[in-house]
Formats: C-alpha cells, structure tokens, sequence
C-alpha cells in the first residue's frame, strides 16, 4: 500500500473519529509463537500511534523479537465501525512518565479527581514505561456502508457477475 494511500484512508472524518477512541486491540505473535491480541490506551499523532506500557511487561520481548503488528480501533454500535491497521512496532523506552500515556484518550473521561488520583498512581508505580510507536504500513476502513470486507466485496462481486441480485 504506497504511503498516499493510507494517508487517505487515515484522513477520513470517520478514521479520525476512531482514532479518538480511548482503545485499540494491539495483535502481535508471542515469544511461544502464538498470536495475542490486547486492549491498549493509546494516541494518535497525526502519523503514529503511540501506547504505552510497563518496562518489564512480557509483550515487549516479543515485540524486539518480531516488531510486526496489526491494530483494530472500533465501535460497539451496529453497523460497526472499524479501523484496520498493521505496521512495524517501534520500541523507545523512556525515563519516568511519557507525555502520551498522560494524553492517552481515554483518561478525558475521568473527573477531575479521579484525574488527580489517577496521575499519582502512575507518578509512583513507574520509573519509566516504555513507547510502542507504530507508523500504520497498512490501512482499511470499513463502515459496512460504503466499505466493506474484502471478502464481502469477493462475494458481491461473485454474485453479481452470475446475475444474482440484491
């Protein structure tokens, strides 16, 4: 997918809705070989996302190990909205607390104290945390409106050409 073409399908009203999300589903292949695939708070910079994590959490050795991943950011609402991405994950461990785990969307929805008590939390539990920053390689959306799988597309295609109908 050459680099317009993504930047195309990112720019979209609804693709930047969803990377408003407080949530994506981080999928990258354990140190054991088999696939993983966990929820993550994260931020979206106009051209990475960036989540955060804990210095000694076990997805990190698999990512140095195998840096391809592939994230979903979607909705609960019928139909689904859904944003695929895959890229290669890129590591940046930093000291003390990342500007973008204190940015992480979902924390917008906590009170005011909450916020505060959250942040202490953080302040005292990490020394440092680790960025997983992804620059998406690959992009799709799909709005079961006017994108869909690609493998619903195959069939509509399929069906239309022996003269079936809607």
């Amino acid at each position: 997918m050459k680099p317009s073409d993504i930047a195309d399908v990112l720019k979209r009203p609804l693709s930047q809705e969803l990377l408003a999300r407080p949530l994506t589903r981080l999928a990258y292949v354990a140190k054991d070989g088999t696939p993983r695939a966990i929820p993550m708070g994260f931020t979206w910079n106009g051209t990475e996302i960036v989540m955060c994590t804990a210095k000694n959490a076990p997805k990190l050795k698999a990512l140095r190990q195998n840096p391809t991943v592939a994230l979903t950011i979607d909705t609960d609402a019928y139909p689904p909205k859904i944003l695929l991405i895959r890229g290669q994950a890129e590591l940046d461990v930093v000291a003390g607390i990342p500007d973008e785990f204190l940015a992480t969307n979902g924390v917008s929805m906590m009170t005011p104290e909450q916020r505060t008590a959250w942040e202490a939390e953080v302040h005292s539990l990490y020394d440092g945390m680790v960025r997983i920053v992804v620059t998406p390689g690959w992009a799709k959306l799909i709005d079961f409106e006017t994108t869909l799988p690609s493998a619903v597309e195959e069939l509509i295609r399929q069906r239309d050409e022996l003269g079936g109908h809607a």
